[in-house]
């Protein structure tokens, strides 16, 4: 496996340091999209200026011929966007207008980019001579002479920032941010090599670049895989096409929309499904769907939707499908509301595949402690162990590195270490053995035994204790909000109860 860190970057971080320094007081969140939308800008400018200087050596071609770009997959790009008219003008004080120009005459030309660019550079409360020397300063990023090299730097750049964003708007944003380690390790454990890739909450589209990363990496063809998501924020959505558009990856099937009350791929049954959707998320809308048929093992409280989550994720699996996604710690032991109940029915029916305990801070935005679970309707193939009546635990809470004071990444070692176990358990030609402390293959009998909470170090024997270092102010206010949710439960179950007695004669 490629050694890949946050650790290994080089110009990425200067050009943070850099313009980070022009953010001024700009909030992170409205920044992301000044920076990244001038990113996305200078890729296409400057793949779009390779091949221009192809054709024009070529005698036969036409420099300005649209159709030749998009024969060789390449945005056409307007005279007035391309990044050196831009450059020219960078000290003007109309260069914002101008920027929204180019971004107009881009989507204009290239209807799959329809709606997708960002258009309010020309805003006031945008420092206009900041916007010149940021221009300037992402004009000095050295590209290479090749396509692919212009993808892999942009793009490396591209995924560094979304990161680094996400950091700096801290709790409560950049939900749609998933750590590439944690990524990496989703795509190594269910291999999608081909068929259909699923994302219903796919953010910024980290789980689509992973895949196909993984696919060029082991040999595979990118044709064999297409890709389907859903994004509920306008903004955030705008932000993946443009992020798959950097790496040349189809984004057609990435469609707007809330995955729950309007389901855009309401007929897709894919084959993996790949997904870290928002964390215990009570204001979902679910009792709008009391009767929904999603909910074949049991209705998801309306105060949370993590269980409404899960089943959304079976439903668009096809017979052979397999979905890896992240959760909240609580999903694996809560009886809150009937969701004991919804567990117990998934494993009882053979559908929970593996369950592996997370480290802590590995994400930028809570300090909720996160699992993965791994579901599996293929269980029975001939390919694999006959593991009906299995379940695989990982207790994988020791693995990772910090990679500063805050934030832990899982390693390349760690994430082989992990994949590996598990498809030694799932491949029957392959041995596996249990290990003390790490992992560990219960029955659905023993699993029963134990209530059916699914805590990987109540199976492992593990005698690891996850220190409570979170951070008293951020404990609080997430304690506090909690309770405030339960204290509006608790009044709403009051009234009802009065209403109850009045109407057999006891008034309260």
């Amino acid at each position: 496996m490629k050694k890949t860190t946050s650790a290994n970057l080089g110009f990425e971080e200067k050009l943070w340091a850099a313009s980070d320094k022009m953010r001024n007081n700009m909030d992170p969140s409205e920044y992301k999209h000044v920076v990244l939308g001038l990113i996305f800008l200078k890729y296409i400018s400057d793949s779009f200026e390779e091949l221009h200087e192809k054709l024009k050596a070529d005698k036969l071609s036409d420099p300005e011929d649209k159709d030749e770009y998009l024969a060789e997959n390449v945005f056409w790009v307007p005279q007035e966007a391309r990044w050196n008219s831009l450059l020219q003008n960078a000290k003007k004080a109309e260069i914002g207008k101008l920027v929204d120009d180019a971004m107009v005459a881009i989507e204009k030309e290239n209807l799959s980019l329809k709606g997708v660019l960002p258009k309010d550079y020309a805003r006031p409360t945008l420092d206009k001579q900041r916007l010149g020397e940021l221009i300037d300063l992402i004009g000095t990023i050295g590209l290479g002479d090749k396509e692919s090299r212009s993808k892999d730097v942009l793009g490396r750049v591209y995924e560094y920032f979304i990161g680094r964003f996400a950091s700096a708007e801290g709790k409560g944003g950049g939900e749609f941010f998933t750590p590439a380690s944690v990524v990496r390790l989703l795509v190594y454990m269910i291999e999608p090599y081909k068929g259909r890739v699923f994302d219903p909450c796919c953010g910024s589209g980290g789980m689509f670049v992973q895949s196909e990363k993984f696919i060029e990496t082991h040999g595979g063809r990118l044709d064999d895989v297409a890709i389907f998501g859903q994004e509920s924020n306008a903004t955030t959505w705008r932000l993946c096409k443009m992020n798959l558009a950097i790496r040349g990856i189809e984004s057609k099937h990435i469609l707007l929309g809330d995955s729950f009350h309007n389901d855009q791929h309401k007929d897709l049954k894919s084959d993996f499904i790949l997904a870290n959707p928002p964390f215990n998320i009570s204001d979902w809308g679910g009792e709008r769907l009391r009767e929904d048929m999603r909910w074949k093992y049991g209705t998801p409280p309306t105060g949370n939707a993590n269980y409404a989550w899960i089943q959304h994720f079976i439903h668009h699996l096809s017979p052979i499908g397999i979905a890896g996604f992240v959760m909240a710690n609580g999903s694996l032991s809560s009886n809150t509301s009937g969701e004991g109940e919804i567990r117990k029915n998934l494993v009882k029916n053979g559908l929970v595949d593996c369950i592996i305990a997370m480290p802590d801070k590995l994400f930028y935005t809570t300090q909720i402690p996160a699992c993965l679970w791994f579901v599996s309707r293929d269980r029975y193939n001939n390919k694999f162990r006959d593991r009906h009546n299995e379940i695989l635990f990982i207790d994988a809470r020791k693995m990772g590195k910090m990679i500063d004071r805050r934030h832990r990444e899982l390693t390349d070692e760690d994430i082989a270490t992990i994949s590996q176990t598990y498809h030694n358990w799932r491949n029957k030609n392959s041995k596996y053995e249990d290990k003390k402390g790490f992992c560990k293959v219960a029955t659905i009998e023993e699993v029963e035994k134990n209530g059916f909470v699914l805590t990987p170090g109540r199976y492992v024997g593990t005698d690891f204790e996850m220190e409570d270092d979170e951070v008293f102010e951020e404990k609080m206010a997430r304690l506090t909000k909690e309770l405030s949710v339960q204290f509006k439960q608790s009044k709403e179950l009051e009234q009802k109860i009065k209403e109850n007695l009045k109407k057999v004669g006891y008034d309260i």
